[in-house]
């Protein structure tokens, strides 16, 4: 399913590379992990090969779907759920992101960036838009073999 050199995104920390897959004791039994360096903060993440599709490890999107990105990230939110309580809105997205789908992080990105513009958003929910903002730009720097700070000016031009 994943081998060595492979583009990946785990849900919650963005996108990075799988280094090695090393054996490692687990309980008693030898179990094979994939050794992730992610792409933004230098930190490495093992995942056990037996729960890769439980935590939602996944191959990094096409460059075609580039463009189905831009779409979302595009279109003006008709409504993001302003009579809906801060926390219950920050629950919303933080599932959105949870599912490691590219076209929900870049809703929540797209969703908490015209709010933000509009009327300052809560603590906890400007800090979720960073989050989401590091996930997609690391999968677009993988995709596109781009500089961190080429990809944030081309989020940037959606905003």
């Amino acid at each position: 399913m994943f081998a060595v050199g492979d583009k990946v995104v785990y849900p919650m920390h963005g996108a990075g590379v799988v280094k090695t897959i090393e054996k490692r004791e687990r309980d008693g039994q030898s179990v094979d992990y994939l050794i992730l360096a992610m792409l933004l903060g230098e930190m490495k993440v093992m995942v056990p090969v037996d729960s890769v599709e439980r935590v939602g490890l996944r191959h990094v999107i096409e460059n075609d779907d580039i463009d189905a990105v831009e779409k979302v990230l595009e279109e003006h939110p008709d409504n993001y759920n302003k009579a809906i309580t801060w926390n219950r809105r920050f629950n919303m997205y933080l599932e959105k992101m949870k599912s490691g789908n590219v076209f929900e992080v870049a809703d929540v990105i797209r969703t908490l960036q015209v709010q933000e513009n509009e009327k300052k958003l809560s603590t906890g929910e400007r800090r979720l838009l960073g989050t989401a903002r590091q996930i997609l730009i690391s999968e677009v720097m993988l995709v596109k073999n781009a500089e961190q700070q080429d990809i944030e000016n081309w989020l940037n031009k959606f905003f």
